[in-house]
């Protein structure tokens, strides 16, 4: 199937950009079915929106622990409770693997 660059119009600043032929392709590989609704510095900061300025990807929060296997410190990503063993990764993934 030969693409052809179009001019779409951006639903949310109604400016005109080109979705280029190598665009077009890209979307078929990927099995997307709809042209995009908006044009590229709109989807970024949509993008800048939703997940935050840090590219896309959510900064999780760490918190401080010891494990309660080896005395070691470490982080983890959930607020440990008291009376619930915390364990660092080596420690977690030979528990892990032994169960």
């Amino acid at each position: 199937m030969s693409f052809q660059d179009k001019e779409l119009q951006c639903s949310d600043c109604g400016a005109t950009f080109t979705f280029s032929a190598e665009e077009q392709e890209f979307f078929q590989s990927k099995g997307y079915t709809n042209e995009p609704k908006r044009c590229p510095a709109c989807r970024q900061a949509r993008k800048a929106e939703r997940y935050g300025s840090s590219g896309g990807y959510r900064v999780r929060q760490m918190f401080p622990a010891v494990c309660a296997e080896c005395g070691k410190d470490t982080e983890v990503p959930f607020e440990p409770r008291e009376g619930r063993p915390v364990y660092c990764s080596e420690c977690f993934n030979k528990i892990r693997t032994n169960r």
